[in-house]
Order: C-alpha cells, then sequence, then structure tokens
C-alpha cells in the first residue's frame, strides 16, 4: 500500500484517495493529488546550514521567533518533529507543542 500524504490543513494522518483528489475526513478540506506530487518533485528545500529537507525530517529552530499577533515566541532550540514541505516564503508547515500550527522559513531552522 502506497503512503498517503497527510492533510495541508490539520495533518491528520486519515487522509484518503476519491478519483484525483485527496480527502480529509476530520476536517473535509480536499486537495488534487497533482499539486502533492509537483510540489516535492520539483522543490529543494535547504536549511540555514545548506542541508537538504524532505517531508518528514525533524528540525530545530536555531532562533527565536517572534509570533506574529501574538506575545508567544518559539524559543531557541525547540525541536519539531515532522514538518511538511509548501511553495511559498514560508516553506515549512509544521506543528509546534504549545503553540500549534505554523509555517516557518528554513533559514532559521537546522536539520535535527
Amino acid at each position: 500500500m502506497s503512503q498517503l500524504p497527510k492533510c495541508p490543513t490539520c495533518s491528520s494522518e486519515f487522509t484518503y484517495e476519491d478519483g484525483v483528489m485527496f480527502v480529509c475526513p476530520e476536517c473535509a478540506f480536499e486537495w488534487p493529488k497533482e499539486a502533492e506530487e509537483a510540489v516535492s518533485e520539483e522543490m529543494v528545500v535547504r536549511d540555514a546550514f545548506g542541508n537538504e529537507l524532505k517531508a518528514g525530517d525533524s528540525i530545530t529552530v536555531i532562533k527565536d521567533l517572534k509570533i506574529k499577533g501574538s506575545s508567544a515566541v518559539v524559543k531557541t532550540g525547540v525541536k519539531i518533529k515532522i514538518i511538511r514541505l509548501v511553495s511559498g516564503d514560508h516553506d515549512i508547515d509544521c506543528k509546534i507543542d504549545g503553540i500549534g500550527a505554523m509555517q516557518l522559513k528554513s533559514g532559521f531552522v537546522k536539520k535535527a
């Protein structure tokens, strides 16, 4: 059985295929299969030290990051276990314990 991607909105592992779409049963988000394949094949994301990052890697934050609209801060040394690579300015999508879902720039992390 092939490995299905996690949901991009809620990171649920219980996604399933429905024709040419992936569907998340927890948040009802749907996205096309081609989008997932295109992002994973074309993108090469590197951390602050030049190491190539892949979806599912663990990373560590190397600089205190202020969260816009909040007084919370992601401290240096916070380890994030599973990441997902996305296209855009903030190219890492992840969940941080105690904070929640976030997007990070690869220049502020290192591969763990």
